[in-house]
C-alpha cells in the first residue's frame, strides 16, 4: 500500500488539524503510550494539535504526514527543535504514530526517515526522543540505528493509567 509523505506548511498543519486529531484518538485508544489517558476524544486531540500551531508557524516544530491511497491520514512524525543557543545543533522526534490499520508495513520507519532527513536539513547533529520500553515503536528506534542511553521505571502511564517504563535514545547525524 502506498503511502505519501509530506512535510506540512503551517496552512497544510491548520487544515490538517481533524485529521490528526483523528489519528491521535485512534492510535491512543489502541493503547500507544503517546502522554494522554482514556478517555480521550477527539475535540480534546484537536485541541492539543491546535495548540501546536503557534510552533509550526514559527518553524520550531516539523510536521510529516503519511496519507493513504484514499487521502486518510495513516501517520504522523515531529521534529522540534532546540531554540535554546546552546542547543541548536539538537533536535526531538515527537509523535511518531501509525494508524492500526497501517501498521506493519514500513510506514513508521519511512516517517522516521523524512524525520530524520529534516533534521539533517536543519542543521540538527544529534537527535533525541524517548518512547515505552519493549513497544513497537522501541523496537523500530533500535532496529533504525538509534542508540538507547537508558531505561527510567515507571516513566509515564499507558492510556488506560499502568505505570511503563520508558527507554531513551539518541541518535548522531554526523
Amino acid at each position: 500500500m502506498h503511502h505519501a509523505i509530506t512535510r506540512l506548511s503551517p496552512h497544510d498543519f491548520r487544515a490538517a488539524v481533524s485529521g490528526l486529531a483523528g489519528l491521535l484518538t485512534d492510535v491512543v485508544a489502541e493503547g500507544a503510550s503517546l502522554g494522554f489517558r482514556t478517555p480521550f476524544d477527539r475535540s480534546a486531540a484537536a485541541a492539543w494539535w491546535a495548540a501546536r500551531q503557534p510552533a509550526v508557524a514559527d518553524g520550531s516544530l516539523a510536521v510529516w504526514v503519511a496519507e493513504g491511497p484514499d487521502g486518510d491520514l495513516t501517520g504522523t512524525v515531529g521534529l522540534a527543535l532546540e531554540a535554546k543557543p546552546n542547543g541548536r545543533h539538537r533536535a526531538e522526534i515527537v509523535k511518531l504514530m501509525v494508524h492500526p490499520g497501517a501498521q506493519g508495513h514500513g510506514l513508521g520507519r519511512a516517517l522516521l526517515t523524512a524525520a530524520e532527513r529534516g533534521a539533517a536539513d536543519a542543521g540538527a547533529t544529534l537527535l533525541l526522543l524517548d518512547t515505552e520500553t519493549d513497544s513497537t515503536a522501541d523496537r523500530l528506534y533500535d532496529s533504525a540505528g538509534w542508540n538507547r542511553y537508558g531505561v527510567v521505571p515507571g516513566y509515564a502511564t499507558d492510556p488506560a493509567g499502568a505505570l511503563r517504563d520508558c527507554s531513551f535514545y539518541y541518535k548522531q547525524l554526523a
